[in-house]
């Protein structure tokens, strides 16, 4: 199992595992299609689709695309729900 993929030593989940997790979470609760978030954000729907599976590392750049594209502040798709 890959550190991505499972919490880290502390219980606590890891950044990229939160991040994915917030945006299914948002983009669900607004009907949204990854190709939809992807068109909202100008990213390419494969992206979106890497990013929520955590198998992609990405930029703070691109984080704050998705955050605009789902109305919240950046620190909402790092934060615990």
């Amino acid at each position: 199992m890959s550190l991505s993929e499972s919490p880290s030593r502390s219980g606590v989940l890891t950044a990229r595992k939160l991040l994915a997790m917030n945006i299914v979470r948002l983009r669900r609760e607004k009907g949204w299609s990854q190709e939809d978030l992807a068109l909202e954000a100008g990213l390419h729907r494969t992206f979106v689709a890497h990013v929520e599976r955590q198998v992609r590392n990405i930029s703070i750049d691109n984080i704050e695309r998705l955050a605009n594209a789902l109305q919240v502040s950046v620190h909402i798709l790092l934060q615990p729900y």
